[in-house]
């Protein structure tokens, strides 16, 4: 991969230091969204983070908060606090702001590799390989200029209402060596099509609002964002206009690569 013009979703990550543990993030514009997709939101705020943890001590979780909705139109700030660091262990508090108002909120945990029992539950049955399925014609919403390519298992749910998961993603073009830049883009990704996902059965198509309210990651083994991985999300339940919504992303082999939970407030008309 050439040094000189490296892939969009890089140099999405590619901060500016302001002051100690202050970054400017880089501005993307052209995605066919009003609001700033929270992905990248997580994505820098998980990157600015890492800029402040040793190498070689990756990040195992993170857990936040969408405060308010994003602009594509102005800059973002990313304050990180050195909450603590241990003989493991670091952790970090990120704010997100913008205009001077927090719009996100992230707590992230770095864990330095260390031996144990290696353990998961079987991958999810009977999905094609992406080769056998066709580019979904996904809604404007969903779609994803930074150069993803995705193969959907399934476009509308039984009830009529639109879901894509499960569906395969990866990065077209080769991307750097650096596990924690795949970290973060993990974080990109894991917010895709969740609000949707968290949807019950059955429950109305038509929502007055529906946004997403806290967002939960963990990292269960290093994978790469330019091989294809299986994301799968379904409604875990739904009560006082909240739905929680799980999901997980396997690599071809079927290792359980990461776990997601968000909750999205989806409020009737």
């Amino acid at each position: 991969m050439s040094e000189e013009s490296p892939p969009r979703i890089v140099r999405l990550l590619d901060l500016r230091p302001l002051d100690e543990d202050t970054y400017l993030g880089a501005e993307v514009a052209g995605l066919a969204r009003v609001r700033l997709f929270g992905g990248q939101v997580a994505a820098q705020s998980l990157r600015a983070a890492c800029h402040t943890v040793d190498q070689g001590r990756l990040p195992h979780s993170l857990h936040a908060y969408f405060i308010r909705p994003g602009t594509y139109e102005e800059t973002l700030r990313f304050d990180v606090a050195r909450t603590r660091d241990g003989r493991a262990f670091s952790t970090r508090h990120v704010t997100a702001s913008q205009g001077g108002k927090p719009i996100f909120e992230m707590i992230a945990s770095f864990h330095d590799p260390e031996p144990g029992y290696d353990w998961q539950p079987q991958g999810p049955p009977d999905v094609p390989p992406p080769e056998e399925l066709e580019p979904p014609d996904f809604p404007a919403f969903i779609r994803h200029p930074t150069g993803f390519e995705m193969r959907a298992m399934r476009r509308e749910r039984a009830d009529g209402i639109w879901s894509p998961h499960p569906f395969w993603i990866r990065h077209r073009e080769p991307l750097p060596d650096d596990p924690a830049v795949h970290a973060s883009l993990i974080a990109y990704l894991s917010d895709m099509a969740l609000v949707s996902g968290a949807r019950a059965p059955g429950s109305p198509r038509e929502l007055a609002m529906a946004v997403s309210l806290d967002h939960a990651l963990w990292f269960h083994r290093p994978a790469r964002i330019d091989d294809w991985l299986l994301f799968s999300v379904d409604p875990a339940t739904n009560h006082g206009a909240r739905g929680l919504a799980h999901g997980t992303l396997h690599t071809r082999d079927g290792k359980l690569v990461a776990s997601i939970a968000q909750e999205a407030l989806l409020r009737p008309v």
